[in-house]
């Protein structure tokens, strides 16, 4: 089952951080990973919440960015960056194309015309598969953009 990420939900988008951004959270250290939850509830936050009983399993969001003061994945002002994550102990049962087509559909609605993200070089196989294709690489991470049709 999935729901609209709320403020309460903050802690475990927190949690969340650390198992999407693992592989990064010592590699810049003037663009913490907290800045991706920080102040929720700012225009253009949104996300979603995989639940499982009465637990959360998993979150998928995205954020808008300033070109002061990028995300990881930033292209333009006008993209927000997504972040998604899996509890380790549920991954491998769909559970993240479910989170991330929720999102894709909730960005549709909202009115934007593409997404981005950052991932590791070994992930963009699986986001090529939704659509995404790489606009940016650095020796740790690849920036991919996803159009978003309107229709």
């Amino acid at each position: 089952m999935l729901r609209p990420v709320e403020l309460r939900d903050v802690r475990f988008l927190r949690d969340m951080l650390r198992h999407a951004y693992y592989w990064r959270l010592d590699e810049d250290t003037e663009r913490p990973v907290y800045r991706y939850v920080q102040n929720w509830g700012r225009p253009g936050d949104a996300g979603v919440i995989a639940l499982e009983g009465p637990h959360p399993a998993g979150a998928a969001w995205y954020r808008l960015f300033s070109e002061r003061a990028p995300g990881f994945g930033f292209v333009d002002e006008r993209t927000p960056e997504l972040t998604i994550a899996v509890v380790p102990s549920r991954r491998g049962r769909g559970t993240g194309k479910e989170l991330l087509t929720a999102l894709l559909d909730r960005a549709r609605a909202d009115g934007y015309h593409a997404v981005s993200l950052s991932a590791a070089h070994e992930q963009t196989d699986y986001y090529r598969r939704f659509g995404f294709e790489q606009v940016g690489e650095t020796p740790y991470a690849v920036t991919m953009r996803l159009p978003l049709s309107q229709s």
